[in-house]
């Protein structure tokens, strides 16, 4: 809808006002006429366009016709296609005329001049400020949508910075304007014009916090770039120059969506007409472009790795050399963070998550760091955290449990539902059912994954475990057929049918542990005889179950999507679960090489069955299967390869602002 504004004219002096191109002057005709007329006559310099609307029509109608009665909601519509060149030099002329007609018994006249203003952003998502005729003041999604977006710029460009950029209100680099999304102002008209009128360029209040601008006026030089809009500045004047039309602004984002905080952030720019002294000034012109805030995105197992992480620790030489050996097949670097660095804690996965954010312009990775704050707590700031690499937490300021750690965070790979798309697949993860003293995901953490919007979280049940992460009990691994994927999930009915079937062949006196010093050597015989260890794996059965059904609802899956790891658990002194053996789903994926736990299961032929098995299962999908001796560095500390590892991976390949959440 074109902007109108009402213009209140004058008998007695002349008229001056501003027309800004693109809207609409409504002129009040009865307003100035004089008492004894009852009709007027308008008519108009060249470069301006009159149009009356009267009670008797329905539409506007040309000017042309020569005399117009008065009457209530009688009035002049104006519009002008072209700049001025001076000020005041395009006018109106309305002629006020009694019952006798003749000679007008009164004139008001007008005198406009014409300027362009003009607020414009990447609202085409093309990676570049352009004119578009796109409504610039909403943002819609979808392939076909449009709207502005902005990163949060969480990242240190400057590696003697002691906070992430989007901490501070200074310009270290021009890397650090890279990061940020452009906000060109277009002034246009006689320059004179604005020693009368102000832009003013501002930010709603509620939106303050959530953004930063920079302007470096008609400069390049990074000293000359000020902090003029955010935070406590919600105003700004723009002075436009003599010589250049444009002003070019850049934005930053502080903030990810969440709580009370969608993510969309409007800035205004307001042309105002200077006052008599003693008055304030008056908005005669408006215009508002609102960006979103890029969401922080997460990764899948079945994207392509790009970095692998583990930890060193006293006791895990051979464990850092197998998951280098399995970097180095799938071609990507592994870093490792010292002893000195991790302060004794090994378990990065619980740690960080690694994720991405992405405008049209850029993309760059941005690390999620977990509220658990053990030993690696500074090891994500310190060391990750760095020249577009972001950085993003939160804390749980009412304690944390172990289901805050990011063992309890994954992400499905890309899912459609009943019809419905989900291109960057669903986050998912573990909770408790709703009962006194269980255990559930930081409210902040939670609300910050749901605010992000694109990846719709699922909430499964994952309390029974004794440390309660999604990563003990399901895995997902790419596959060449179907959906591209198979759903991996931890499977007691699979090992107790796998040993069944083995001691039906007569290895009923094979034992598991063989070659682990100290470890008790259980038969297959004797482990089919437990029976308190058969009860709990059939409770154990029924947790996974109710997470299967949920999990083929939630993202779409077939039985044929889903492969059963055998696995079995064991009643921990609290009656929660942990694997009884090495648990195989906890797995590291590294595009078809496979890095997992080493189950050290019964040996039937020289073999381990259970690894048997889940070559059987998994190398069809043209998948390698490296077994990880991770029992005493990982296992009985109740962790395995996932756990003590991280990967940093490719970003999708869709873009986020495609989708329709």
């Amino acid at each position: 809808m074109v902007q109108q504004r009402r213009i209140q004219l004058s008998t007695q002096h002349p008229t001056s006002t501003v027309y800004v191109l693109g809207t609409e002057l409504s002129l009040d005709v009865c307003g100035s006429a004089p008492k004894d007329a009852v009709a007027f006559h308008v008519q108009g310099t060249p470069g301006v366009k009159l149009y009356v609307v009267h009670v008797t029509k329905s539409v506007k109608l040309p000017s042309s016709v020569s005399r117009w009665p008065l009457a209530a909601g009688t009035e002049v519509l104006l519009t002008m296609d072209a700049l001025s060149k001076d000020v005041g030099d395009e006018k109106v002329r309305i002629s006020y005329f009694g019952e006798a007609g003749g000679v007008p018994v009164g004139r008001a006249m007008l005198f406009l001049t014409s300027v362009e203003i003009s607020l414009d952003a990447d609202i085409s998502r093309s990676g570049t400020v352009s004119r578009t005729l796109l409504d610039k003041a909403e943002w819609l999604w979808g392939p076909d949508g449009h709207g502005a977006i902005l990163l949060v710029n969480c990242d240190r460009d400057d590696p003697k910075a002691e906070t992430p950029d989007n901490r501070d209100t200074t310009i270290r680099s021009y890397t650090d304007l890279q990061d940020m999304s452009q906000m060109v102002l277009q002034t246009r008209g006689p320059r004179t014009i604005f020693s009368s009128y102000h832009l003013l360029l501002h930010v709603d209040f509620s939106d303050a916090d959530k953004v930063g601008v920079f302007y470096g006026g008609n400069s390049i030089a990074l000293e000359e770039y000020k902090h003029v809009l955010g935070g406590s500045k919600l105003s700004y004047t723009v002075k436009p120059s003599r010589h250049q039309e444009e002003s070019i602004f850049y934005v930053e984002g502080l903030a990810f969506p969440d709580i009370g905080f969608s993510g969309l952030v409007a800035f205004h720019v307001t042309l105002l007409e200077s006052p008599e002294k003693g008055l304030l000034e008056t908005p005669i012109f408006t215009e508002k472009v609102v960006f979103r805030v890029a969401p922080w995105i997460m990764t899948p197992n079945t994207a392509a790795p790009l970095e692998v992480f583990v930890c060193s620790a006293e006791d895990n030489e051979d464990f850092v050399a197998a998951v280098g050996a399995m970097a180095e097949k799938a071609k990507c670097p592994l870093t490792v963070c010292p002893l000195l660095e991790n302060r004794l804690d090994r378990w990065i996965q619980d740690e960080v998550e690694f994720g991405y954010v992405q405008a049209p312009h850029k993309t760059f990775p941005v690390v999620f760091d977990s509220p658990r704050d053990q030993g690696l707590k500074d090891f994500p700031f310190k060391s990750i955290l760095g020249p577009d690499f972001g950085y993003v937490a939160r804390q749980a300021p009412h304690g944390t449990s172990s289901l805050d750690s990011f063992g309890n965070l994954e992400v499905s790979p890309p899912v459609t539902v009943r019809g419905k798309e989900y291109p960057l697949g669903r986050i998912l993860i573990g909770s408790s059912f709703p009962r006194y003293g269980g255990r559930r995901m930081a409210r902040a953490v939670k609300a910050f994954l749901f605010a992000q919007k694109v990846q719709a979280p699922v909430e499964l049940y994952s309390d029974w475990l004794h440390v309660g992460h999604v990563d003990e009990f399901l895995s997902f691994v790419p596959a060449p057929d179907r959906k591209g994927f198979r759903l991996l999930l931890a499977s007691p009915n699979a090992c107790y049918q796998l040993f069944k079937e083995k001691q039906e062949e007569g290895f009923g006196e094979a034992a598991m542990f063989e070659g682990l010093e100290g470890v008790p050597k259980l038969t297959i015989n004797e482990i089919l005889a437990n029976e308190d260890l058969r009860q709990y794996n059939d409770y154990a059965q029924k947790c996974i179950s109710w997470n299967r059904d949920k999990l083929k609802w939630a993202l779409g899956l077939a039985e044929t999507d889903i492969l059963d790891i055998p696995q079995l658990f064991g009643s921990n002194t609290d009656s929660s679960a942990e694997a009884f053996f090495p648990d195989m789903v906890n797995m590291l994926v590294l595009g078809k090489h496979l890095g997992i736990p080493k189950p050290f299961g019964p040996l039937v032929g020289g073999q381990c069955c259970l690894e048997e098995r889940v070559r059987a299962l998994l190398e069809p999908l043209g998948l390698t299967c490296t077994f990880i001796n991770d029992y005493f560095s990982y296992h009985v500390r109740l962790g395995e390869v996932h756990c003590g590892t991280n990967v940093r991976r490719k970003p999708f390949a869709f873009k986020w602002w495609h989708m329709v959440p």
